[in-house]
């Protein structure tokens, strides 16, 4: 069946879900409306002031900009006249094309416009020049508060207008946006595709025109029906063609918005047809179909006014669907998740979602071209359990997406080249090395590694268990990202970097002075001239004989132990609390310090005296410690120098602190039954949480807390608990 989006007609507005509040105050929209009117005053927003910060970064305008209230633009301002329709959206100096063309397909669904364009403000009774807008950000929706002033010259704005000049709901629905990404200067450049997730919560699928399936008509008459939102594009060679115009009126490197799709029957021939606008609100298409060609005449009225046909100059246009796909290189269709499709809809996506970090020196990887990195990415364990209705296999669509990336511009950030692969899981729960990926090819990738906010796929596997690498495609890249998984049936995933139990071996019990090895003879004589007849030894002293001791092995390079490291040692294996170290302890250290030593020539690969950050938790979990990412991460910025390199003083020092982390942990486990279920890597978790989300994991009692926000307030009901947050803060 033909469809085409009906004309907006009035509706009762549902009313939009919570959204996090965003505003610096911590105060809601309406608790900060109520506040303006109760004082008698404007609302202004500190966060995003009315000067030239909040317009530019790199720039200074070339013209000069007053910022002023719609009410002092026009006598009588509106917020929507006569319904917020696709030609409220004209746009202005600045070069958001994309993000317009966005808002002209948000316009045409309804329930998505109400949840991004509330409908409880207006100019009339209760303004305070405050509006708020709501928008989709990597996983959750935020509502972003803003006040009215808008920047002008000449009484006039600058920026996205409405056809209508009375109305202004399109200008600050822009402003809301700059704000969310730190200014009007950030919005230069982008993808039609970006603002529609943010207005949706949706999920991209880009298709070639020149390679789209035989059933691309039908795809995008399901993707309208179904209230996709759909963009177009002509792709440019060079900066020289950008907005360059064709022949026949189409504008390249633009973004342009698909509003309709239809078939009519001309001269006994049915011919498929599509409807596109341009934001600009003028320069169409001048082709065949196009609004002034004869081909309309071959057409009844009756049928040129279902088809909404037009003569004006308003920027959309009809065009034959062939010419369409002969014109137009790129179409984008933002697919709704469960959360933002309207009632009753065919079909339903089940979605999981994953956030994480490509750290340099830990997590950042880089793709299967880097093998000796590659491996240390994050890994996430895919299982699908049920196959599609009749099918054999799983239907499943991945989206990843770089988090606020365009917010970095300023600071002089990019668009990373992103993608992923997925491996079939060999059945461990374990992050697997980088033997694996040596030998084992994928199961599926994305279909290139591209320079998007989001690289999205659609895949069909055999149930079972697969591993997802999300990942840039050059190592030690660093960004923040959110991975959706989107799958027709149930499916289950995990973080293979997930908490896994620490199980330290115990200690060795010292030796009589009989059984002593020569090596240990020697130590005691040495410990004997150094520390005197009580044998034992301050953190100085034992400097010297650990420097005297391992400068003497030609087969590790290091300039010599640091005092604080030598302090870490003592309170490691200081048993009376005075600060010295006994000969007895010493012994059971120095088989640790051979262990450590040991792993650390094993992953000092060229014998250079250092040992890579990616190497870290490989020789960690041969330690015996298996370390979640994020601590991970937290180690390696805390040890590594510049170029991801650690040197022996600085391993024996994480080594050490570790060490000491999980016997403390330990021992808490054993005192008190409340932490017993808790690993390392959960207590890590804990020092970021307040106490309402401590009692949910430990049952602590939050009555006696006096509700402060440090982590030495949270835990004060559990002395032993803030001792292990104290140490390890200090990993």
């Amino acid at each position: 069946m033909p469809y085409l989006h009906p004309a907006p007609g009035p509706q009762e507005h549902p009313t939009p879900k919570d959204a996090r509040i965003t505003h610096s105050s911590g105060q809601s929209f309406e608790q900060l409306r109520q506040e303006s009117l109760q004082k008698g005053t404007l609302f202004e927003d500190a966060d995003f002031p009315a000067n030239s910060s909040s317009l530019f970064y790199s720039e200074r305008p070339q013209i000069p900009f007053v910022w002023k209230r719609p009410g002092e633009i026009v006598e009588n301002p509106e917020f929507i006249l006569g319904g917020a329709t696709r030609t409220d959206i004209c746009q202005g100096e600045l070069g958001d094309c994309w993000l317009l063309a966005a808002i002209a397909s948000l316009t045409l669904n309804e329930k998505a416009l109400a949840r991004v364009v509330p409908q409880d403000q207006g100019f009339g009774p209760g303004y305070a020049g405050i509006f708020h807008f709501q928008f989709w950000q990597h996983s959750e929706w935020l509502d972003v508060v803003i006040d009215d002033r808008l920047p002008t010259f000449r009484d006039r704005l600058i920026f996205l207008h409405s056809a209508d000049h009375n109305e202004f709901w399109s200008a600050l629905l822009e402003k809301a946006y700059a704000k969310l990404n730190g200014s009007y200067e950030a919005l230069k450049g982008g993808n039609a595709i970006e603002a529609m997730e943010d207005f949706t919560g949706g999920v991209a699928e880009t298709f070639e025109t020149k390679e789209a399936p035989e059933n691309f008509y039908e795809i995008l008459e399901k993707a309208l029906k179904r209230s996709s939102l759909v963009g177009c594009s002509i792709d440019i060679r060079n900066a020289a063609e950008s907005e360059a115009r064709t022949p026949f009126g189409l504008i390249k490197g633009h973004a342009y918005t698909v509003t309709g799709i239809d078939q009519v029957n001309c001269r006994g021939q049915k011919i498929e047809l599509i409807r596109v606008r341009n934001p600009w609100g003028h320069v169409e298409w001048n082709g065949s179909w196009s609004d002034s060609s004869s081909e309309w005449h071959s057409i009844s009225p009756a049928e040129q006014r279902r088809l909404c046909h037009t003569a004006l100059d308003d920027g959309e246009f009809w065009m034959a669907f062939r010419d369409f796909k002969a014109h137009f290189d790129k179409v984008e269709i933002c697919n709704l998740t469960p959360d933002a499709l309207e009632e009753g809809a065919l079909h339903k996506w089940e979605v999981m979602v994953h956030q994480g970090s490509w750290v340099r020196g830990s997590t950042a990887g880089g793709c299967r071209n880097f093998l000796d990195t590659f491996w240390t990415n994050p890994q996430i364990k895919l299982s699908l359990t049920e196959t599609d209705e009749g099918q054999e296999e799983c239907t499943f669509l991945v989206a990843l997406m770089q988090k606020d990336r365009r917010k970095l511009k300023r600071f002089g950030a990019n668009v990373l080249t992103i993608g992923y692969a997925i491996y079939k899981c060999p059945g461990k729960d374990e992050h697997l090395s980088k033997d694996f990926f040596r030998y084992h090819a994928s199961q599926a990738r994305s279909k290139t590694f591209i320079n998007l906010r989001e690289v999205s796929d659609r895949f069909k596997l055999p149930p079972g268990e697969y591993i997802l690498i999300p990942s840039t495609f050059e190592p030690h890249q660093e960004a923040d990202f959110c991975l959706r998984i989107f799958s027709e049936k149930k499916a289950i995933t995990q973080d293979v970097d997930g908490n896994v139990d620490i199980e330290l071996p115990e200690p060795p019990k010292p030796m009589l002075p009989g059984q002593e090895t020569e090596e240990e003879q020697q130590f005691r004589a040495l410990f004997e001239q150094v520390a005197g007849e009580d044998m034992e030894v301050t953190a100085e002293k034992l400097e010297y004989v650990l420097n005297a001791v391992l400068q003497k092995r030609k087969d590790i390079k290091f300039k010599k132990l640091s005092l604080i490291s030598c302090k870490n040692i003592i309170s490691l294996m200081d048993t009376s609390g005075n600060g010295m170290l006994e000969f007895s302890a010493f012994k059971v250290f120095w088989d640790k310090l051979k262990k450590w030593t040991n792993l650390f020539l094993q992953f000092d690969a060229d014998k250079s005296g250092t040992m890579s950050s990616y190497e870290l938790r490989t020789a960690l979990r041969a330690a015996g410690f298996q370390l979640s990412s994020h601590l991970l991460q937290l180690i390696v910025l805390r040890y590594a120098d510049e170029e991801l390199q650690l040197g022996f003083d600085d391993f024996l020092n994480c080594m050490v602190r570790l060490e000491n982390a999980s016997r403390v942990f330990q021992a808490l486990s054993t005192k008190n039954k409340e932490f017993i279920h808790l690993n390392i890597n959960e207590m890590w978790k804990l020092r970021h949480r307040k106490i309402n989300h401590l009692e949910e994991i430990t049952g602590a009692d939050s009555s006696k807390n006096d509700g402060g926000d440090s982590m030495g307030q949270s835990f004060r009901g559990s002395k032993e608990a803030s001792q292990f947050i104290i140490l390890t803060m200090n990993i």
